[in-house]
């Protein structure tokens, strides 16, 4: 079976930055900014990511083109019998992220959808409590499934590429709208100092270099086998340190953005004291508050417009999700698209009722799943790379401007970026158990 191609590099970055840019960068990264101090985590997630995040984007990226294979296959390719059991922690990650990541998608689309047809809630704590779980969180959850399925049926251009050359550019748009918005409030400018304005004293906080570093491989897609696949369907003359770098910066910039949208707001209204204490607070309950501030006209349109950026983030990521599962199932079994999708699709889909009926069970995911498999896998592949493979460098290197960053790519992975995720990684056993 000849294997998919991307029709550009556009296409390519658009898609692969829509995997990177999702939940991750919008929810996630607002609520742990707010747990861990502002200023502080915001300075350490941009150095995780572009020096251990962006080595272990490039060696996916290297494998995938490499192989032409995914996670399993690629990995077993180059690094013989003993490495495709990491290459299933891969599609595994995904598939379980995918299965509570959907019922998280799901919230955003009822929220569009009441806010189109009803307008704010009266009671944003008591209408979030109403649908977080349940009957009507799975039905979401499924809707969301159904939208994911019919994108990668469609396949690599006329699915996956095709949406992405539409939506990312929309989710650009609407972010600095946004932003824009934002700083025009009164208030905006204490915001900013919480998101922007370091505490150099939280730098060397355990918990805080913990979470930046976990957010940093989570809002990159890392450790799930996502850029591993995507980078399979790249064509050979692409310069993969340019793209990996791109990706890494525009992720990062979407990240910036929505805190730059979301704290001035938070701020403005004096809602900062309810956002520490909740991983949904931020957004899901604090932020809908802060629309009701703004008055009924306004505050339903900006709401609109947020929520509908976070549903296009989280449908791009999802997609992402699912092709890992997909094309493994091609890979290795054979299976025809159309038969994978729907398998691969409405498993997950049944997996993620359990979180649908229970956040305790979503939180309890997203702290294996979301947290402590992806830094594992991406020790693991980084270890890989930098030791054991026969040839992931030279498939990254062929193109490299020069030998500093191919020496400093090497050095990187097998050396600083292990040692980190290695503590990274005894930080989660310890808070874990």
């Amino acid at each position: 079976m000849q294997r998919e191609r991307w029709s550009s590099r556009l296409g390519f970055f658009l898609a692969a930055v829509g995997s990177a840019v999702g939940l991750g960068n919008m929810w996630r990264f607002s609520y742990l900014t707010a747990e861990n101090g502002g200023g502080a985590f915001v300075l350490l997630y941009v150095l995780f990511v572009f020096l251990v995040g962006l080595p272990v984007l490039l060696a996916e990226l290297a494998i995938g083109r490499g192989t032409r294979r995914s996670p399993v296959g690629a990995l077993a390719e180059l690094g013989g019998s003993a490495w495709p059991a990491l290459g299933g922690l891969f599609v595994l990650s995904g598939f379980l992220i995918l299965a509570y990541y959907s019922v998280i998608a799901g919230w955003t689309l009822r929220y569009v959808f009441d806010l189109a047809t009803s307008g704010l809630p009266a009671d944003a704590g008591a209408y979030f409590d109403g649908i977080v779980d349940g009957g009507r969180a799975v039905g979401w959850h499924l809707g969301f499934m159904l939208l994911t399925v019919a994108t990668v049926l469609g396949g690599v251009r006329r699915g996956i590429e095709r949406l992405a050359l539409v939506l990312m550019p929309a989710l650009f748009v609407m972010l600095a709208g946004l932003a824009a918005y934002a700083a025009t409030l009164d208030g905006a400018a204490e915001g900013y100092r919480f998101y922007l304005a370091p505490d150099f004293a939280q730098l060397g906080n355990a918990d805080v270099l913990t979470a930046a570093a976990s957010q940093a491989f989570f809002s990159l897609s890392l450790g799930m086998g996502a850029m591993l696949t995507y980078g399979s369907y790249l064509s050979d003359d692409a310069p993969l340190p340019r793209q990996a770098l791109s990706i890494a910066g525009a992720d990062f910039g979407v990240a910036l953005v929505a805190g730059l949208a979301v704290f001035p707001m938070i701020f403005a209204f004096g809602l900062s004291d309810q956002i520490g204490g909740s991983a949904v607070g931020a957004l899901f309950v604090t932020l809908p508050r802060a629309f009701e501030e703004m008055g009924a006209v306004v505050g339903t349109a900006v709401g609109l417009l947020f929520f509908v950026a976070l549903a296009i983030a989280a449908l791009t990521s999802a997609i992402s999700l699912l092709e890992v599962v997909v094309a493994t199932s091609m890979d290795a079994l054979g299976w025809p698209r159309r038969g994978a999708t729907l398998a691969a699709g409405g498993l997950i889909a049944a997996v993620g009722i359990l979180p649908a009926l229970s956040v305790d069970s979503l939180s309890l995911m997203d702290r294996l799943a979301g947290e402590l498999f992806l830094v594992f896998g991406g020790l693991l592949l980084a270890v890989f790379a930098g030791w054991f493979a026969r040839s992931p460098r030279e498939a990254g290197e062929r193109e490299a401007p020069g030998e500093l960053w191919r020496g400093s790519w090497k050095w990187l992975l097998r050396l600083p970026v292990p040692l980190v995720l290695a503590y990274v990684l005894v930080r989660f056993a310890q808070n874990l158990f």
